[in-house]
């Protein structure tokens, strides 16, 4: 089942990454190793059908294998690696309406032990799953189908979700007031202001938490402080301008809100292993032969 789902994957897939006229489904289909990179997550949960990737956030990392899923709870930096191709994929990114809307139908015995705030679950894929998601993808074999049948098999595949080892973190995820969907608000907005001067405070206002209910829940998810979360964009945001554009180190820790250039090219080089001009011409010169690189992968801006 899971090389009919890789087959699925792969003559769907057009390049290393696809968005695809079913709602929410992306296809990632790669069959060399690439430098690691640096990404955006936003919540979604992927599909692993061939290969393996090494996904790390703060202090923590984990593997997906062929056969496994992840399901990502928040919008988060991290750094991708694919460990093992050839690496074929599918990606759920995650709609809390459609979400709800299963929800409403299904018959809980009592409301679920909440689990602990995680940016990240892993879990093998049931058969039933697997299968589900396949005709999920097949629906681009018959174009006609998809708008009758999408919503209806996309239903399916979160019904068999919220009965999988993914389930309680799951539907933790879709309470509006549950302390995962506080740590996802408050992610959410450092991303949309990562180049702004940031408290704790006023993050911690966002959240609709304490200071220190917020540090302990966000670390707990992310594997870092809310205020290095804030960092981390600011450096991954700094390393793709200036990959991509004949602008200056000065220019680029303006852009992503560093006032002094001087801690800009400390913590960069602490980050990166070297100033910010020498890492763009590194990383040039190392990607030069080989296809662009995205800066956002499984999010909602440009994907590998």
């Amino acid at each position: 089942m899971l090389n009919r789902l890789a087959r699925a994957i792969e003559r769907h897939c057009q390049g290393m990454w696809s968005e695809t006229a079913v709602p929410r489904l992306s296809l990632v289909a790669l069959d060399e190793l690439l430098e690691p990179m640096e990404v955006v997550y936003e919540p979604m949960i992927c599909f692993i059908a061939d290969g393996a990737k090494r996904t790390a956030a703060g202090e923590r990392s984990w593997i997906t294998p062929r056969g496994e899923m992840a399901m990502i709870t928040l919008d988060v930096p991290v750094t991708a690696a694919f460990e093992k191709v050839p690496y074929r994929a599918a990606v759920m990114r995650l709609d809390s309406q459609a979400l709800a809307a299963v929800q409403m139908e299904l018959e809980e015995a009592g409301p679920p032990s909440p689990p602990a705030v995680t940016a990240a679950v892993t879990a093998p894929m049931a058969p039933e799953l697997v299968d589900a998601v396949t005709r999920w993808i097949l629906l681009l074999d018959t174009p006609e189908d998809i708008g009758p049948l999408a919503g209806r098999v996309e239903g399916e595949i979160l019904y068999r979700l919220l009965r999988s080892p993914l389930g309680p973190v799951l539907r933790h995820w879709s309470l509006a007031e549950s302390a995962a969907s506080r740590i996802r608000t408050a992610a959410r907005w450092i991303c949309d202001h990562y180049s702004e001067p940031l408290g704790i405070d006023e993050i911690a206002e966002v959240a609709r938490m304490s200071p220190a209910t917020l540090h302990r829940h966000f670390k707990a998810a992310t594997g870092m402080s809310p205020l290095k979360f804030q960092k981390h964009l600011r450096l991954q945001e700094a390393r793709r301008r200036l990959f991509a554009g004949d602008i200056t180190a000065a220019q680029v820790a303006h852009a992503v809100g560093y006032v002094s250039a001087t801690q800009f090219n400390r913590e960069y080089r602490r980050a990166y292993g070297l100033p910010p001009a020498q890492d763009a011409a590194r990383l040039r010169t190392r990607l030069s032969d080989a296809r662009p690189v995205p800066v956002l992968v499984d999010g909602t801006g440009a994907k590998p």
